[in-house]
């Protein structure tokens, strides 16, 4: 097995002692050098000019421009680093212009102090759940030593670069569940923003309506520490207590396929939140499913930035990735423009429906990782599973609005995502329901 080596990075930002960050960084690089499929660039010497900042401050008794200065971060291959050309997990942008300047999220996180490691493998061009890549390789999930199975995607080597302890964060997109798909199946925390918070000028789009840059981390306090940074504003996080939260937990679709090991760890979450004092109500919320009608946006607003490309290098894709591409293809303006149409009045509906509660709650992907054989051998399999694990996190990018995806397993289980989410800017509070129910599962869930 790959990516098996000793973590570095064993803990949250906050327990990270001071005056440490060179020697941190370099034990990071070096199991950035050895890790398989994780990084397709790396960037040790700039990391290191960061870390030595940050440690020559410290030992001045300087203030730091924040607690994430001088620790490795990764950025996903599909957003810029000025100097060199962004190639989102694919070969058919060799030779394209490089970036002119940084994203405005890595120059967000530059001015914070950040090392910046590298750049991370990803699903060719962020179009899949499932985390292969036939270009790159595709970084195996470190959850389990003893068979190679799929981190999710799209973000893997993002997901994994985190998982392996290699980075305090990792930085990548969310489009159907890019960040909490992986997150869920590596077991960390991964925190999709309202998408309008955070900006995405600078990276390679998916779909123009539902991309959303953010990140995953090892606990809920690095992930709002992380979007304060890139959203360029710190949200303020109230205190919630468990007791008397009142937490929807619909019916409709998103409990339907729970292997045993999800299905156990979901409903012994619940119990423990219920232990808790939290109010968990079941509500059948058949209107969820109607979700599915606006899958066609990724695939319309793929083809339109595809199109010229596909004609002229089609070859080179991935050819599950084209396959996809290419049924945007099918979607007319008249129907794209009912999509919208019926999108808006969706979200009033779910909106309304949700109002009376603090959150919902469902499994971030109703299965746990499978093993890379399966998915490669077959594409039957490759997108029945993509499409069980984009299911239940695309609700959120569909409904304009926010969630978490936390760790529920028990210890040496194979990682299991409860999923906590609400409406469009309603972020400061879903973190703190996520904070106060990291806090319940703690007990149960593994480092």
């Amino acid at each position: 097995m790959n990516n098996t080596f000793d973590k570095p990075i064993t803990t949250s930002i906050a327990n990270i002692a001071p005056g440490s960050r060179r020697a941190l960084l370099d034990a990071c690089i070096a199991g950035a050098e050895a890790s398989h499929a994780v990084f397709t660039r790396l960037y040790p010497e700039r990391a290191r000019l960061a870390a030595d900042h940050a440690d020559a401050l410290n030992s001045q008794a300087a203030s730091l421009p924040s607690p994430l200065a001088g620790l490795s971060v990764s950025i996903k291959d599909m957003i810029d680093c000025a100097g060199e050309t962004t190639m989102a997990g694919s070969l058919v942008r060799a030779g394209a212009p490089p970036a002119a300047t940084d994203a405005p999220v890595v120059a967000r996180l530059r001015a914070a102090g950040a090392a910046i490691l590298g750049k991370t493998n990803m699903t060719e061009f962020a179009y899949s759940g499932v985390g292969l890549n036939p270009h790159y390789g595709t970084p195996e999930n470190p959850a389990d030593t003893m068979l190679a199975r799929i981190p999710g995607g799209s973000s893997s080597g993002a997901a994994v670069s985190v998982a392996a302890g290699l980075c305090v964060a990792g930085i990548g997109s969310d489009t159907g569940g890019s960040i909490r798909i992986p997150a869920a199946l590596c077991g960390l925390v991964g925190f999709k923003p309202t998408a309008r918070r955070v900006p995405t000028a600078g990276a390679i789009p998916l779909s123009t309506t539902l991309d959303t840059l953010c990140a995953m981390t090892r606990s809920v306090d690095d992930c709002i520490l992380i979007d304060g940074i890139i959203a360029d504003r710190a949200l303020a996080i109230p205190a919630l207590p468990l007791r008397g939260l009142r937490l929807a937990v619909p019916q409709t679709l998103v409990l339907d396929g729970m292997d045993a090991q999800v299905a156990e760890a979901f409903s012994n979450a619940l119990d423990r939140l219920s232990a808790a004092g939290a109010s968990i109500v079941t509500c059948a919320m058949p209107v969820l499913a109607d979700y599915v009608t606006f899958g066609y946006f990724s695939s319309a607003e793929a083809f339109a930035w595809h199109r010229k490309l596909l004609a002229q290098h089609e070859s080179g894709y991935d050819l599950r990735v084209a396959k996809r591409i290419r049924q945007g293809a099918l979607i007319s303006a008249a129907d794209y423009i009912d999509l919208l149409a019926e999108r808006a009045a969706w979200i009033g509906r779910i909106e309304a429906l949700i109002a009376p509660f603090d959150a919902l709650l469902m499994p971030t992907v109703p299965i746990v990782a499978p093993p890379v054989a399966a998915l490669e051998a077959s594409e039957e399999v490759f997108f029945r599973h993509n499409s069980l694990l984009l299911r239940n996190p695309a609700i959120f990018n569909q409904l304009d609005g926010c969630a978490v995806s936390l760790p529920c397993h028990a210890p040496q289980s194979l990682p299991v995502g409860l999923m906590i989410g609400g409406a469009a800017m309603a972020d400061a509070r879903i973190l703190a329901v996520a904070r106060a129910i990291e806090a319940a599962l703690a007990a149960t869930v593994s480092g």
